[in-house]
């Protein structure tokens, strides 16, 4: 890190790069104050602000010291000083840590140096677009939204009907963090409400709603190091178990039929390594579709039996998985016995508050009382779920938190509602390590926030629509992957087919087979029958679709070892198994533009059919290498575009020519 003051301003570097550029007539720092409207619906926010006060801190005074730099901040010349930045650091790491003088400032903008042509990529789990560069991401957990594209009439219908509509940026998982192409990236330490802005060309924007503790900053020579070093500053994901790399888990909501069905898919062929049973705790039935019954505990009625039922899956090699959130409905036993414990938040009136989750209403676990969390931990996670044999589940629903509760221990809900993923995350993972099963059991999440990576061993993208749309289809897995992964999150994975089912949007045939094509070639493969399963196709019910489903399962089999090598490359360097283009191939300038394909560690590249009716598939083949094509062994020059053929069943995926794992790539064709 070096400041100079110059001009009346100053300069930041970190290892030689400009940060921040102050001039007088041209600051970098802004502090003012707003107020703001959040209203939430369903977990779907309307947020706009008015700003009443924003100042530029024109004025900029630097002192020098051992261990860094002080920078008073003020409007002018003469004028209090409004905000500090002290600045310390080396040439890899560094830290802007910000002091407000202001008791009544509540807003601040920070503006960064842009350089023509830098690519941005983070934001947390970003669902449209992998390089941010030229937009504007507001960074608050929420649901992403049906649709997320307001020219569609899905996203139309969801805006008229529920207020549930999203947009480009709406998203389960932001962070406050990016990366540039520029090789260096950027962590704004808060949990309040905050805006990356970079549409504008001379500077890049970040604007929070509240001071943030600090600003951090690293440098690197390569991405893939900055990516190294993401992984290092938000933790490591445990690895995922060797049984989870071995076919696919089935989701099925059947009750008691679901075994059966089970015994459908092993019949055609599917490599089945876990059946996943959401309404293991029971369904109620609501306009939306069938929804479970949120009480945490095995419903005897729907699977009776189930602690044998599991035992004898077990024995087979089969693990079973469930469904958990943090939230437990005022008509469930669970409930009462929270509410009477007080574990429950609370309105500011001091009765228990209740969130409408659409036709039924539900209390909120507080998980800022130890004693909840260790409650949570242990009776409903430790004995219900992990005691009766559950090797997995889905974690869901962390982006839920009301911003108008009262919370036991006085924290602000509206900066706890960012955090609370994380929160939500650590119950979980500290509910496994006290059994023990830390790397065995794994439970996977959609929700998240800065140092989700620590708790959290499995990202799910959440609830794509039931077709092939470009902001809410199968190819926004794909930028959730590669977003999320460059932040440190290793493991990533989807809803075969998709789950939303609204306003006539139904699943084909085709968009199951295409999205299995593509999950074959992730870490994890995992069905959803959907929030509508009777009136959704689904794999066992069509032959054709369960026989590519079949083979597609086996493919993915047959790609354990390589799996693992990937994931011990997770463990040592923080890299994760979907990787863009130019993590490695960086000298590379067409691989920088490349959002829809993906490598599958170093050696596969992978670009899945993700529109409707077609077989062809234009890709782009990064330079310095040649690659083969997985299914007829053609050999291809690297630093060519391609068009290649891609009926069902052979998605356009190569592997480079000069890979250790050949035999292992080219067994796969057989299949």
């Amino acid at each position: 890190m070096l400041v100079h003051a110059r001009d009346g301003g100053f300069d930041l570097f970190i290892d030689g790069r400009a940060i921040l550029r102050h001039r007088p007539d041209a600051p970098c720092l802004f502090l003012g104050r707003g107020v703001e409207r959040m209203e939430m619906y369903r977990g779907n926010f309307d947020i706009e602000d008015y700003v009443v006060e924003r100042v530029p801190l024109a004025h900029a005074v630097v002192t020098a010291s051992e261990d860094g730099w002080r920078i008073d901040c003020a409007a002018a010349p003469g004028s209090p000083i409004r905000l500090t930045l002290i600045v310390s650091g080396d040439g890899a790491n560094g830290t802007i840590a910000i002091q407000s003088h202001d008791p009544g400032a509540n807003r601040f903008w920070l503006r960064l140096v842009a350089e023509a042509g830098e690519h941005l990529w983070g934001g947390g789990e970003q669902m449209s677009y992998l390089d941010l560069a030229g937009r504007r991401f507001p960074l608050w957990t929420s649901e992403p939204g049906v649709g997320r594209d307001k020219t569609t009439a899905v996203t139309f219908e969801a805006d008229r009907t529920g207020r549930a509509g999203g947009d480009y940026y709406n998203t389960n998982y932001p962070q406050p963090t990016y990366l540039s192409s520029r090789r260096y990236a950027l962590h704004v330490e808060t949990a309040a409400y905050s805006v990356f802005d970079f549409r504008h060309g001379a500077f890049h924007e970040i604007e929070v709603w509240a001071m943030p503790e600090r600003i951090e900053l690293f440098a690197r020579p390569t991405i893939a190091d900055l990516v190294t070093a993401m992984a290092d500053r938000f933790g490591r994901q445990p690895r995922l178990p060797d049984w989870a790399l071995e076919g696919a888990i089935i989701g099925l909501k059947a009750g008691e039929q679901s075994f059966q069905r089970l015994e459908r898919y092993i019949a055609a062929g599917v490599r089945v390594c876990g059946l996943w049973c959401e309404d293991w705790v029971g369904l109620r039935q609501t306009s939306f579709g069938k929804r479970l019954f949120w009480d945490w505990q095995a419903n005897d009625s729907r699977y009776p039996d189930l602690k044998r039922r599991i035992a004898d899956l077990a024995a087979r090699g089969i693990r079973f998985l469930g469904y958990v959130n943090p939230y437990l409905c005022n008509d469930g036993p669970l409930f009462a016995e929270a509410e009477t414990r007080g574990f429950l938040a609370t309105t500011a009136e001091g009765a228990t508050y209740l969130v409408d989750f659409g036709e039924f209403d539900c209390g909120v676990v507080d998980f800022t009382i130890p004693e909840a969390c260790r409650w949570f931990e242990d009776q409903i996670i430790g004995e219900n779920m992990i005691d009766l044999g559950l090797a997995g589940w889905m974690a869901d629903f962390g982006e839920y938190l009301p911003i108008d509760l009262e919370l036991k221990s006085g924290a602000d809900a509206k900066l706890m509602h960012n955090a609370w993923p994380v929160l939500w995350g650590a119950v979980n993972a500290r509910a496994i390590a006290k059994k023990g099963r830390t790397g065995d059991i794994v439970f996977f999440m959609r929700a998240g926030y800065s140092g989700i990576q620590a708790e959290c061993p499995l990202l799910w993208a959440g609830d794509q629509s039931v077709d092939f749309t470009r902001h809410d289809g199968l190819v926004t897995v794909i930028v959730g992957a590669l977003s999320s992964g460059l932040l440190g999150n290793a493991y990533h994975h989807s809803d075969i087919g998709g789950y939303t089912s609204l306003f006539g949007n139904r699943r084909t045939a085709e968009l199951l087979m295409r999205w299995a094509e593509m999950a074959a070639f992730t870490p994890v493969m995992r069905s959803h029958e959907g929030n509508r399963p009777d009136e959704n196709l689904q794999i066992d019910q069509d032959e054709a679709t369960l026989a590519h489903f079949a083979r597609m399962t086996r493919v993915h089999a047959a790609l354990k070892p390589y799996l693992q090598t990937l994931a011990g490359e997770a463990e040592t360097m923080g890299l994760p198994l979907q990787r863009p283009l130019f993590l490695h191939h960086e000298d590379d300038a067409r691989a920088f533009e490349i959002w829809d394909a993906y490598l599958l560690g170093r050696e596969l590249l992978v670009a899945p059919v993700w529109q409707a009716g077609t077989n062809e598939r234009g890709l782009y083949l990064p330079a310095g290498t040649d690659w083969i094509h997985l299914w007829t062994a053609e050999r291809h020059r690297g630093g060519q575009d391609v068009e290649m053929t891609a009926p069902l069943g052979q998605p356009a995926v190569f592997y480079r020519a000069d890979s250790s794992f050949g035999e292992v790539f080219k067994a796969l064709a057989a299949l």
